[in-house]
């Protein structure tokens, strides 16, 4: 407990700084109701039921919207289960949900589009070649290079088919934030070239001179700038951008949520729902007793951390979700666990097998 200590008082500064008094019921409603929302990112530790959550919220967000996309930016790629479909780099139809579309996404090395580079004619191949060589190897290693690339992407699909939201299921902590804080060192970093620029296009142009190529173009870095800051700023407004934090209530995982949340505010980027997955609600025997001697020592562990949580979160939207006794997956599973997103069961009146009873 003493690790929380610290973040208990920057979490009570936290709370001091909002502007206004509200009620943050148990539910995920105040992300469906916030219509001009476009991008939510679901994210925490692996192994929390990030995917579970962000399918389900991506199926409740297809009832109230005409056109939704769901993004796998996890190398594991866990949509294609969790809907008992397969999907592809390009935006396909979710069978059974209509109005929602899944796609998965890689950050792959910028292989593409270098030959805008150069200028047309002057030169053979093995020239041309030697010199993408070199400029892959000057502009391809920049530092986060590959997560931007897949960033505009995801851009240019979100305006090329005008959808009007788009939910990312995100891998562990480490690469998401690393991924969301992109926009913020990729700008500085292009800043920086643009002033270099009259310098950098001299000693590349005489390296293509002396190879016998025509001029090398360097102006595309002028172009990438605005997209880079719209980014950034389409990320840090919380009218257009929030984050769902996913936990379960285990120390590991609430401390790296923590870690998360300090983050994600040191970004600017909005968060403000927290779910907590994987919550036991045991049998109980006459007496009101778990009815087997683990369920009863998960449940007290599980109660020490949820009562943190409260503490920790008192400022955010807190859904606890029970966990289930069957696998989250299929489009009936994940309309049902969305349903409970938005309003959570009365585990006091409920039995766990009385969730998915009618499944």
């Amino acid at each position: 407990f003493q690790t929380f200590q610290h973040y208990f008082k920057q979490i009570n500064l936290r709370s001091l700084m909002m502007a206004e008094s509200f009620d943050f019921e148990p539910t995920i409603a105040n992300i469906l109701e916030q219509k001009e929302l476009k991008w939510i990112f679901v994210g925490g530790k692996g192994g929390v039921g990030k995917t579970s959550v962000s399918c389900s919220l991506a199926v409740q967000l297809a009832k109230c919207h005409s056109s939704v996309l769901l993004i796998s930016t996890d190398p594991a790629h866990n949509i294609a289960d969790s809907f008992e479909q397969q999907f592809t780099r390009t935006p396909t139809p979710v069978k059974g949900v209509p109005n929602l579309q899944a796609m998965e996404v890689d950050s792959s090395p910028p292989e593409e589009g270098m030959e805008e580079v150069f200028a047309e004619g002057g030169g053979s191949e093995e020239q041309h070649n030697l010199m993408r060589s070199i400029m892959k190897d000057v502009v391809g290693n920049l530092p986060g290079l590959d997560e931007f690339i897949a960033l505009t992407n995801i851009f240019k699909i979100v305006d090329t088919h005008h959808f009007d939201v788009v939910v990312f299921d995100t891998a562990p902590t480490g690469h998401t934030l690393r991924l969301l804080s992109i926009p913020q060192s990729i700008g500085k970093v292009l800043r920086q070239l643009v002033q270099m620029k009259s310098w950098m296009s001299g000693i590349m142009n005489s390296l293509s001179g002396s190879l016998g190529m025509n001029n090398v173009n360097i102006d595309y870095i002028d172009d990438l700038l605005p997209l880079v800051e719209r980014l950034d700023k389409e990320l840090k407004n919380p009218d257009l951008t929030t984050f769902v934090c996913v936990c379960i209530p285990e120390f590991l995982s609430l401390y790296e949520t923590e870690r998360l949340i300090q983050k994600l505010t040191a970004l600017d980027i909005d968060t403000h729902n927290v779910v907590v997955n994987q919550v036991m609600y045991p049998d109980r025997d006459s007496k009101g007793c778990p009815s087997c001697a683990l369920c009863a020592a998960r449940t007290n562990m599980q109660k020490k951390y949820l009562d943190q949580i409260a503490d920790l979160y008192e400022d955010f939207h807190v859904v606890k979700m029970p966990l289930m006794p069957v696998e989250v997956k299929g489009v009936p599973m994940l309309q049902r666990f969305g349903k409970f997103l938005q309003a959570p069961p009365d585990m006091e009146k409920l039995s766990i097998h009385d969730l998915v009873k009618d499944l």
